[in-house]
């Protein structure tokens, strides 16, 4: 019977109830004693009935402490988790019914955020949780007697532009709003060296300045291009007549490009992918920021309407179309994504002026390499008429990284295709592509190198 009080009270602790009284336990193993000790002597069974309410006492004890310190339940609760943003920018936004006392810090492998709450009770709908933006998983519990935690797995770098915890204007409760942007290796290593270092100065109160990692690696940068070979996986591009898939165009394409620029060993090439896989639009910008490229390159062979139309043609970034074709183009690449089942939430919009600088001085490149970029291909390969044009591809968006889009020529034309397929044609253009590289690779150095 000690046994049987003991696990019933035990049992009752695990529910959690508050309402919890000794009286109810009392009556639980009377009824029990009842109607199992009639056939002892009575001086036993009153022995024994002593010793299983004292048990019930007991185990009681604990449980109402606990309930007394705790007032039965978390004191904080996180009521809603939402989540916004594609692969550049997320926002997370999490709903509190008493203000929080949050406490973050960053990990690697993966790139996580940690954030610390006082002693939480979480009731997030578990279709909130699901992966998107530049979060790729959310995870949360208890890890210590008051101490909770959620974490927030990312893609890749990132740097945690704001976290704030403010009071909810038309409800009662808080809310905890973050955003995260994406970045690179580099600045998320100097932001593990800077927390490193300020946990450093508050245990020791030691004080001193961060170690100067942004001097080791921004010293030891190479100027980088990214290849980007669009499509692939179960996205595969446009298809000609004849079957040829532009995914398979651009990424034989872009090998070969590969193996011409590495030919300048002042120059790190990169690709976004190197086989047959599919990407996300705002991944492959991503990538590009993550690895810091210094110019992006984004390669396709598209099809149109009008099979007359033949030759290169090079795009820059720009809210308003140049022309119908560029508009449709953009349209058609944007809507990639889609095309494999995934749809990309908005980002929300942030308005900073030092990000506008950026995205100025990020487009006069742009512009500079694509207007570099035409003049090397001329004579040499074949040009649609007024090839450098713009459009709204959402593939140029990294707001500091100059980015083109090469149409190398249009599957829908037959004697493009030709082209295409033609290892002569192709070794001519990458040399020329090459060309260009090295003379913008020239001009940013000395760019750089002025005061």
């Amino acid at each position: 019977m000690l046994i049987c009080g003991q696990g019933i009270a035990n049992y009752v602790q695990d529910l959690n109830e508050s309402q919890l009284c000794n009286n109810l336990i009392e009556t639980m193993f009377l009824r029990i004693l009842t109607a199992n000790l009639f056939s002892l002597k009575p001086a036993f069974r009153k022995f024994l009935r002593r010793q299983a309410l004292l048990s019930a006492f007991v185990a009681i004890i604990p449980i109402n402490s606990a309930f007394a310190a705790q007032g039965g339940k978390s004191e904080l609760s996180a009521l809603t988790f939402k989540m916004a943003g594609d692969d550049l920018r997320s926002r997370i936004v999490v709903m509190f019914d008493n203000e929080p006392n949050v406490e973050t810090h960053l990990l690697e492998r993966p790139h996580r955020l940690v954030i610390d709450l006082p002693e939480t009770s979480f009731g997030f709908d578990k279709e909130s949780l699901t992966p998107r933006g530049l979060i790729s998983e959310v995870r949360y519990g208890l890890i210590a007697q008051t101490r909770s935690r959620l974490i927030l797995n990312a893609k890749g770098p990132f740097k945690v532009e704001k976290l704030e915890v403010v009071k909810n204007e038309s409800s009662s409760g808080y809310r905890m709003v973050a955003d995260i942007v994406a970045s690179s290796d580099r600045e998320f290593a100097q932001a593990l060296a800077d927390q490193k270092v300020t946990t450093a100065s508050l245990n020791a109160d030691t004080g001193g300045a961060s170690p100067a990692i942004s001097d080791t690696l921004g010293s030891s940068h190479q100027f980088t291009v990214m290849i980007d070979p669009g499509h692939g996986g179960i996205d595969s591009g446009a298809e000609s007549v004849s079957g040829t898939l532009e995914k398979n165009v651009t990424l034989a394409f872009g090998r070969e490009l590969r193996d011409e620029l590495m030919k300048n060993k002042n120059i790190n090439v990169l690709m976004t992918r190197e086989d047959d896989t599919f990407l996300r639009l705002g991944e492959r910008v991503r990538l590009a920021r993550q690895h810091e490229a210094d110019l992006f390159i984004s390669l396709h062979a598209d099809t149109i309407r009008h099979k007359d139309i033949r030759g290169a043609t090079v795009y820059t970034l720009s809210d308003k179309a140049s022309d119908d074709v560029a508009r449709a183009m953009a349209e058609r690449e944007n809507n990639s994504d889609a095309s494999a089942g995934i749809y990309s939430e908005e980002a929300p919009v942030v308005h900073d002026i030092l990000m506008e600088l950026t995205q100025r001085e990020t487009h006069s490149f742009s512009l500079n390499f694509a207007d570099g970029l035409v003049k090397s291909l001329q004579g040499k390969v074949n040009l649609i008429n007024n090839p450098h044009r713009f459009a709204g591809f959402q593939v140029l968006r990294a707001p500091d990284v100059p980015s083109v889009l090469v149409e190398i020529g249009y599957l829908s034309n037959k004697d493009d295709e030709k082209l295409l397929k033609d290892a002569s044609w192709r070794k001519r253009a990458v040399e020329r592509i090459s060309h260009a590289v090295d003379k913008y690779y020239t001009l940013r150095n000395n760019v750089q190198a002025q005061p």
